[in-house]
Parts: C-alpha cells; sequence; structure tokens
C-alpha cells in the first residue's frame, strides 16, 4: 500500500525560486505548530491566497509570500485576505528588509528549511459563516489535489 503522505504535488512554475523556497518554510513552520496548508487557494473575493493554514483549533490563517520589495510594492491587494481568515502575515526571505512591511500584519522569515515568526499577526475573528465557507474550500481544494495525484487523468477542481 502507498503512503500518500509522501506524495509530492507538482511544482507551481508561475512562482519564483525564492517564493518557493519560502513556502516551503512556512510549510514547515506550520506543519511544527500542528497546522495543515494549501497553497494558491482561490478565495470566495476572486483572490488566490498564497498559503492558507488551518489550525488545531480550527483558527485560519493566510500567508502572502512576497519575494522582493518590488513585489511589495506593484501588490496591494493584501488587505482583501482579511475578510477570509482569522490572521494575516506575510512572509519572506532575508533578501528582503523586514521594515518594508506593514504592522496590521504579522511577519515570517524563512527558507526553503523552515521559518520563523518575527512578528505576531493581530487576530480578528472571523464570522460563523466565512469560518464554514472557509473551512469547506480548503477541505475541498485540499481532497481534489490528492485525488488528482492518485489519478492525474481526473478533472481538477481547484
Amino acid at each position: 500500500m502507498n503512503d500518500l503522505s509522501r506524495i509530492v504535488p507538482p511544482v507551481d512554475l508561475r512562482q519564483s525560486p525564492h517564493a518557493l523556497a519560502v513556502q516551503r518554510g512556512v510549510g514547515r513552520l506550520f506543519r511544527l505548530r500542528g497546522f495543515a496548508i494549501v497553497t494558491e487557494l482561490p478565495l470566495a473575493t476572486g483572490r488566490r491566497a498564497d498559503i492558507v493554514a488551518l489550525g488545531p483549533s480550527g483558527e485560519i490563517w493566510i500567508v502572502e509570500i512576497k519575494s522582493s520589495i518590488e513585489d511589495f510594492r506593484v501588490d496591494m491587494k493584501w488587505p482583501d485576505y482579511r475578510i477570509s481568515c482569522d490572521r494575516l502575515f506575510f512572509a519572506t526571505h532575508d533578501g528582503v528588509p523586514l521594515d518594508i512591511f506593514p504592522e496590521e500584519a504579522g511577519l515570517i522569515l524563512a527558507d526553503s528549511y523552515g521559518g520563523e515568526i518575527m512578528r505576531e499577526a493581530p487576530e480578528h475573528r472571523l464570522a460563523g459563516a466565512t469560518r464554514k465557507a472557509m473551512l469547506l474550500r480548503f477541505g475541498q481544494a485540499a481532497a481534489l489535489r490528492l485525488h488528482g495525484l492518485i489519478d492525474p487523468t481526473s478533472t481538477e477542481g481547484f
């Protein structure tokens, strides 16, 4: 019998090597904290979150990865993510100055081996209906992606 926990999804070729390393490090950090993650999750707003993390108590965190100063400056959609999570973080690597990131969000410094929360994110608890919708979106995306790895010729929904 195959160990499905060892199946690795294909690499997202839209991401820079720095962004992929940060994504991996954040995933490792969150797994150590008891969170599960889904990357590139479409939200009800039409936005796509870089990382959505589901915590052991049902908390939902969103992480927006920024791989350069320019990446941060040209992308001002980050406030839109607040309505879909309990906490919002930026994540970056050590080549980006940390002082460019706003205090209104948490901050994670990561590389491909792990990450560290440099600043906790303020909490803004989701309404019950929004939490339920996000949990369903997260669960469906995770299950559809797993099924797509098991049966690559099936139709993928997320």
